[in-house]
């Protein structure tokens, strides 16, 4: 996919966002979710769905999976496993990695607002 994800790829990530209560995609060239201002997931450019899991699952994930950590860049992403097609397309086999994903990064401190001078 030359930079566009295509809208086959659009829906299954707002399938897979679904399966938790409350999480919206945000971005429009570049689909992801979050939690207290940190990205658990995206989609790259060429509609690769990115993760972010904790150790334990990132590594058993790389290795049941055969898959990598995500790459954006030429630089390694060292938390997020790049998700297999075949793994994708399936919602009910992701969907516990997405939720796993989602508790890891809403375990993290949330990142400080910024506030204008003034406005406390």
């Amino acid at each position: 996919m030359d930079g566009e994800i295509g809208p086959e790829r659009i829906a299954q990530y707002d399938r897979l966002i679904r399966s938790i209560a409350g999480v919206e995609r945000k971005g429009a060239k570049m689909p992801y979710t979050s939690v207290n201002g940190h990205m658990f997931s995206f989609l790259s450019p060429e509609g690769a769905l990115a993760l972010r899991l904790p150790r334990p699952e990132r590594e058993a994930f790389l290795e049941r999976h055969r898959a990598s950590l995500h790459r954006a860049h030429g630089t390694v992403m060292p938390e997020y496993v790049t998700v297999p097609d075949e793994l994708f397309a399936t919602t009910e086999h992701l969907a516990p990695l997405f939720r796993a994903s989602y508790e890891y990064v809403a375990g993290v401190r949330p990142k400080p607002t910024t506030r204008r001078p003034g406005r406390g």
